[in-house]
């Protein structure tokens, strides 16, 4: 078994087309992260594993149905990633929340992302919201993962104004720009191996 990198280890999970998976492959390819990517999860047969087997990347595919209830499928994920031992899990566009199982074993080491300046606009729809709303600035923000719906302790945020005419795809597109570059410095700076900074 190969010996264990001394570059932090990053597991992600996706759920759809991988464009913060992507993000996070070529920033760690290109010096920008300092960082070994060992594996991705998703839930479903996501587009976005095209991203992991390009990079050769360990990957698995584990659908809510193939357990007998959400428990049990909590306590499977867990182990599938733990298997990984990721100093640190990215939730890239998961689109499930975790169980007791995984957050216990990713306490304080589990991030997400969400397409808002939370707490505004949690949930499905952040941006659809945002523009319901009025709001002349909304933006995205990075946070460590809790049992709650996108409750967790904010790590960052980076504001996008709201231009006269944005739909709902405009404004979703330069959110997601703000939110890669956001990631990835989350992770540069994150702070692997000491503890308090983000406690």
């Amino acid at each position: 078994m190969p010996s264990r990198s001394e570059r932090p280890q990053v597991a992600v999970l996706i759920s759809g087309a991988g464009s913060l998976l992507r993000t996070l492959i070529e920033a760690s390819q290109d010096g920008r992260l300092a960082v070994e990517l060992v594996g991705v999860g998703a839930d479903r047969v996501a587009s976005g594993l095209i991203w992991a087997e390009r990079a050769g990347l360990p990957n698995f595919v584990l659908p809510l149905t193939d357990a007998t209830d959400r428990a049990e499928w909590d306590r499977v994920l867990t182990r599938r990633v733990a298997q990984w031992e990721p100093d640190l899990v990215v939730s890239a566009g998961f689109m499930r929340l975790f169980g007791p199982a995984f957050l216990a074993r990713f306490a304080g080491r589990c991030l997400n992302t969400h397409p808002s300046l939370l707490p505004s606009f949690p949930g499905r729809g952040a941006v659809r919201q945002a523009l319901a709303a009025g709001v002349k600035l909304t933006g995205c923000t990075v946070f460590q993962v809790d049992a709650g719906v996108d409750t967790g302790p904010i790590v960052a945020q980076a504001g996008v104004p709201v231009r006269p005419g944005d739909d709902e795809a405009t404004l979703h597109e330069r959110i997601k720009i703000e939110e890669r570059q956001l990631l990835v410095d989350v992770i540069r700076e994150w702070p692997f191996g000491r503890r308090g900074d983000y406690d």
